[in-house]
């Protein structure tokens, strides 16, 4: 099997297609917007996640809920993005990446705002399952539209970029827990009604947002198609091209070509073109999507597992509430720079390499975590907790960038929606586990299990084809 190869540039020739237009474009204001605006959701995604850490610490205080109960409030969250990863993935394919975009944050939104009158943990179960379910479809629909319009030789570093407005959510995040949620016993509803703004937000994220090129040209919607390329490329002050330029899927014809089933975009010419789970384990995909569903599933494991009771465990450690939130703040803040570093090494070392050796910068971390809340130092356990978070985001970034590279324009959107889906059953378990793995060994057996779930990722990374450079595979 060679499916490591990437998958080379058609050589028809002709005036360019659309997408090999958009892929030789600078990057423009343009993009800066197209980013921003997803970024933006992204943002507002991780305030939400991060806000369930600090919620789950004051009700475990205020209505004295033990941790089995509140692990079940988490696991359900994780459970929806599960679900909604997997869905909305394929219904990106069929409605389009920019409508699923918009539905999905208002979903989550106003499912956030209905959780802060939550009257018990079952109340409020329910209602973190219908927020899972906006959320985890989101996140894998905004990163596959904005690779789809990234420039081809930095597409890597933008979809990193993208990826860091994640640890601008989640400092808001530990901003709220830190600021809002001790000043009363009904702290935590308020910081829940603080994430319901994508609700707001998906209103303009539906108007202003382009749709994909690729998407368009898929359902023969070449006029609009033609329309974004325009209003990109007049962004960068190019003119329009002298000739009509061909459609992507006229690039490879099907009647002179045999498919090569190594390829990403091979299929045999009278193969259906619809997405379909399935499609994604057939033999030009199925090395690929075996190996990052691992690197989705051990990655979701450790980070969720470590972050969403971190500050349960500080406390736990015997540091006062307010002062556990302060500390997750401080370690929250190592996730900027860890998106700068992967967003820079990411095109100069590759993806499979930047993701191999962040993920192993994890595991170090993680352990190094473990015995320092076991020592009480404050300094240790910040410092670790921050090298963590440094590498663990970073790792975050490369991961988001390379999975929408891995497939076909037909199955891009459903294989980073399977791929987060089976990232999301590992989140799901990963709360459960915390509280008996800590009564087995404590925190230094809790983190010592996340670091070798990390070094499984890193070694699974590497069996990923290394795409840096090569164009989107239509």
């Amino acid at each position: 099997m060679t499916d490591d190869v990437a998958t080379p540039t058609p050589g028809t020739p002709g005036p360019p297609t659309r997408t090999e237009r958009l892929d030789e474009l600078p990057f423009t204001r343009k993009h800066g917007r197209l980013l921003v605006g997803s970024g933006l959701g992204w943002a507002l995604d991780a305030l939400d996640v991060g806000l369930l850490s600090f919620v789950i610490a004051q009700l475990a205080v205020v209505w004295s809920s033990d941790k089995g109960a509140l692990a079940f409030v988490a696991s359900a969250g994780f459970a929806g993005m599960a679900i909604g990863a997997a869905v909305g993935g394929s219904l990106s394919d069929r409605l389009g990446r920019k409508t699923v975009f918009a539905l999905t944050l208002l979903v989550y939104g106003l499912a956030t705002g209905l959780s802060a009158l939550s009257w018990s943990v079952g109340a409020l179960l329910v209602l973190r399952f219908v927020v899972g379910l906006g959320l985890g479809a989101e996140l894998p629909v905004a990163s596959t539209l904005v690779s789809e319009f990234s420039p081809r030789r930095i597409r890597g570093r933008v979809v990193v970029l993208l990826e860091a407005f994640w640890a601008l959510g989640s400092i808001a995040a530990a901003l709220v827990g830190w600021l809002v949620i001790p000043l009363s016993d009904d702290g935590w509803r308020w910081a829940l009604l603080i994430g319901a703004l994508p609700a707001l937000y998906a209103v303009f994220v539906r108007l202003r947002m382009p749709e994909s090129v690729r998407f368009l040209e898929a359902r023969g919607r070449h006029d609009e198609a033609e329309r974004t390329v325009r209003a990109f490329e007049e962004a960068a002050g190019i003119a329009r091209p002298a000739a009509a330029p061909r459609a992507a899927a006229d690039t490879r014809p099907a009647d002179t070509r045999p498919a090569d089933p190594s390829r990403a975009d091979a299929r045999p010419a009278d193969a259906p073109r619809a997405s379909s789970a399935a499609a994604l384990l057939r033999d030009g995909l199925r090395r690929r999507t075996v190996a990052i569903w691992v690197v989705w599933f051990m990655t979701n494991f450790s980070y969720y597992g470590a972050f969403v009771w971190l500050p349960t465990l500080l406390v736990e450690a015997g540091f006062p509430l307010v002062k556990s939130f302060e500390y997750t703040l401080l370690i929250t803040l190592a996730q900027l720079p860890g998106y700068a570093a992967s967003a820079w090494l990411i095109e100069r070392w590759g993806r499979r390499g930047t993701l191999a050796v962040f993920l192993l910068g994890s595991a170090v971390a993680a352990t190094a975590f473990g015995f320092g809340a076991v020592s009480g130092s404050a300094t240790q356990i910040v410092v670790s907790g921050m090298f963590l978070s440094f590498f663990n985001l970073g790792a975050w970034g490369a991961l988001y960038a390379v999975t929408p590279e891995l497939y076909p324009t037909r199955l891009r959107g459903t294989g980073a929606g399977w791929a987060a889906g089976v990232g999301r059953i590992a989140s799901i378990a990963a709360p459960l586990t915390v509280p008996p793995l800590l009564v087995l060994g404590g925190t230094p057996v809790l983190f010592a299990v996340f670091g070798g779930v990390f070094v499984v990722a890193a070694v699974a990374a590497l069996a990923l084809p290394e795409l840096r450079g090569t164009r989107l595979a239509e």
